[in-house]
């Protein structure tokens, strides 16, 4: 199909509302919350689980307004577009793509040295380096992304059935433990209060991240309107499941107070719950959720960037599709060298972790943006419409979060945040992007 303006072909409309909850659902759930259960009881005890139901309870909000978005302007470029579109500042919707953008292509180089480790642990590849490893995941995840918005979407599938599988397999081995913990003990003298649920749910809240991914995918939905909000609701609501049920099963096989401080809390469950089960089988696991985590990362990266060329923030020819696979061959490619060069670096850690900040922050912009646009004349309405206190209190629960988390921290993470918003702006004065294409 092309673009009947210009005649140029364009994305192919070929994602159905199953298709979309996986690529939400694998988005969050990953090898981050088989370490994060641990963290969390050891803020919360055996109540665990109920920090969960809060920060689904906060994370909802920007979903909800994500899901809006996603229903009213379904276009690639995801935050960036819709900054651009609410706020016509070029400068400002560089910041908030570039920021998405470093995000998760740090991500994505951090996760190729993770499956590497584990498949070296899993004696699955020859004795080889690891950055040999690295690379040839990376090439493998381009590969799939150039070659179709489908075969990444199926292979999404797949991953995403595995790392639930691996909760679901928890939960199974785990269910004849239930009853035997107080779900209501805490470390507090005083008992579950506000200030340790806020506490908790601050905690929990990071493995809901993932969601906005698919803001950026939505032009490649069939009849986006209604899949969009099918797609991250109905994902939100089964990862909470998914984390609640898991949380009550490890404080049910293992006291909490040991649960928080085993380094591996999930794998301590499994090794008391089902000594049988072989332990290469979570590395396994581990991998599948690391490769999904690089995948999805790598396709919003790719349309992020092709949404920004089609409105002149970025090289024109970024936003090219190729005729056949219909997929921004250009920015994929032009990815490949970014990752691989971050991947090169070395360990990354800290600098992604320090771009959850800056999600904070264009989380706390998107809800911002929603309040102006249904505010704003002549503004078309999506299939999902949401009451203005919703964009404003997931504005507000992001921006406390992120008040929170510069806060509390050690300055590191701040301060790298800071640095990459300053390298972002001094690439714009450098570039000065400019046709600027207004946002329709």
């Amino acid at each position: 199909m092309s673009d009947p303006a210009s005649g140029n072909p364009t994305l192919r409309r070929s994602i159905g509302p199953f298709q979309l909850f996986a690529y939400t659902l694998g988005g969050m759930l990953g090898a981050g919350v088989y370490g994060l259960i641990g963290r969390a009881a050891g803020e919360l005890g055996g109540a665990v689980w109920l920090g969960f139901a809060v920060a689904m309870v906060a994370a909802l909000l920007t979903g909800l307004s994500y899901a809006s978005l996603g229903s009213r302007y379904p276009r690639a470029g995801g935050a960036a577009y819709i900054t651009h579109r609410t706020f016509h500042r070029p400068l400002l919707t560089w910041m908030v793509g570039l920021a998405v953008m470093a995000s998760g292509l740090t991500s994505v180089a951090t996760q190729s040295w993770v499956v590497a480790e584990n498949l070296l642990r899993l004696n699955a590849v020859p004795a080889i380096p690891p950055v040999l490893i690295a690379l040839g995941f990376l090439l493998l995840i381009a590969g799939v992304v150039f070659r179709g918005i489908r075969e990444s979407m199926w292979i999404n599938v797949l991953c995403t059935m595995v790392e639930a599988g691996g909760l679901l397999l928890v939960i199974a081995v785990g269910l004849p433990y239930w009853g035997g913990a107080d779900l209501l003990e805490t470390p507090s003298a005083e008992g579950i209060g506000a200030g340790l649920l806020l506490q908790g749910a601050i905690l929990t809240f990071f493995a809901f991240i993932g969601f906005e991914d698919t803001l950026n995918v939505a032009e490649e939905c069939r009849d986006p309107h209604r899949t969009v909000p099918i797609g991250i609701v109905s994902a939100m609501i089964a990862a909470t499941l998914l984390y609640m049920a898991v949380a009550v099963t490890a404080v049910s096989v293992v006291p909490w107070r040991e649960l928080a401080v085993m380094p591996g809390p999930l794998a301590e469950v499994m090794n008391r719950a089902a000594p049988w089960l072989p332990g290469w089988i979570y590395v396994a696991i581990t991998v599948f959720a690391v490769a999904n985590t690089a995948l999805l990362n790598y396709v919003t990266a790719s349309r992020l960037t092709y949404g920004m060329a089609q409105h002149g923030l970025l090289p024109a020819a970024l936003g090219r599709v190729h005729p056949r696979t219909r997929t921004p061959h250009v920015a994929v490619v032009a990815l490949f060298f970014v990752v691989m060069a971050l991947m090169l670096a070395g360990n990354i850690t800290q600098l992604a972790s320090a771009t959850v900040l800056l999600l904070l922050a264009v989380f706390t912009g998107v809800n911002i943006a929603l309040l102006v646009l249904q505010r704003r004349p002549g503004e078309p309405k999506g299939g999902f419409e949401v009451p203005a206190a919703v964009p404003a209190l997931g504005a507000l629960v992001c921006a406390t979060l992120l008040a929170n988390r510069v806060t509390s921290s050690d300055w590191h993470a701040p301060a790298l945040a800071g640095a990459v918003l300053v390298v972002i702006a001094v690439a714009f004065a450098v570039v000065r992007p400019r046709n600027v294409v207004p946002a329709t």
